[in-house]
């Protein structure tokens, strides 16, 4: 199993990393990394899990992640191609007194939050998308340049939406390894009647440990987790389809339609058809 603590390799003649990674590099497991991210999603779609948050990446998308905050890209159909393109940068690659210039105030904003992650909006995702695209072809000061410059745009803007704040991962190697496991099992069964001592079962754990184990390092508890995945899969059936919204319910994992719904209801705050009136106006 791999470790969730991934060294990320900046080559000699640079000072920070940006690069491509396409299937079958783009399938990293669930990790975590002393390094800022900026990605900028190039090819697929899939769930993003960021923290406590679980949610749908696409192509286009864009996230600014702060060090050592878990995350994990998860393709939609083990077939399709994910590609990203991907910056690591450590916080003080320039150095600290760089930083502690009064210029610079809008280039560290996005920098002081710690265990953070966010989504950028609208014009901004669209003209750090661009600057991405320019980095990786670029070398020398332009490089660095074009980094100050995506930097000071994010620190500058308000359309950005935080999707995780203040996660504090606590686990060690082993502890995110069986994360992992548990992830990639409830990945593969979220569409059945997974129960707990099922689950519980994989991690050799009872009941109640596994329990406190996933509240502990997830930030939430195991239900709330599958119903995330299986409400973000019934989000994805009615943006993109005109099957019946019953007929939806049945394919998210639910034998109930009460239950459907108000699971709906909680997460995304508007009914199923509201949900779908909402995204095809």
């Amino acid at each position: 199993m791999k470790t969730l603590i991934q060294k990320i390799h900046v080559e000699e003649h640079h000072s920070f990393a940006c690069r491509t990674y396409k299937t079958p590099d783009f399938e990293t497991a669930w990790h975590k990394h002393l390094e800022c991210e900026l990605i900028l999603i190039t090819e697929g779609n899939g769930t993003a899990l960021i923290g406590d948050y679980i949610g749908e990446y696409k192509e286009g998308d864009v996230f600014f992640l702060s060090p050592n905050l878990p995350h994990w890209f998860r393709k939609s159909e083990h077939k399709m191609i994910g590609s990203a393109i991907v910056i690591h940068f450590l916080k003080d690659f320039m150095g600290e007194t760089f930083l502690s210039l009064p210029e610079l105030k809008n280039i560290c904003r996005p920098l002081e939050n710690n265990d953070t992650g966010v989504q950028l909006q609208g014009q901004l995702a669209e003209d750090i998308a661009v600057i991405i695209k320019k980095m990786e072809q670029e070398e020398g000061l332009e490089r660095i340049q074009l980094l100050l410059n995506s930097m000071q745009k994010i620190g500058s803007s308000a359309e950005q939406r935080t999707l995780t704040n203040a996660f504090d991962s606590l686990g060690g190697g082993a502890e995110n390894a069986l994360i992992e496991t548990i992830i990639d099992y409830s990945f593969k069964h979220y569409l059945d009647a997974v129960s707990l001592k099922e689950v519980a079962g994989i991690t050799r754990m009872s009941i109640p440990s596994f329990c406190r184990f996933f509240k502990r390092n997830v930030k939430k508890s195991y239900f709330d987790f599958i119903k995330e995945i299986r409400i973000g899969r019934a989000c994805k059936l009615l943006r993109e389809t005109d099957r019946p919204v019953l007929d939806i319910c049945y394919n998210s994992g639910y034998n109930s339609w009460p239950n459907f719904s108000k699971q709906f209801k909680d997460v995304t705050k508007l009914s199923p058809s509201q949900y779908r009136k909402q995204h095809l106006a």
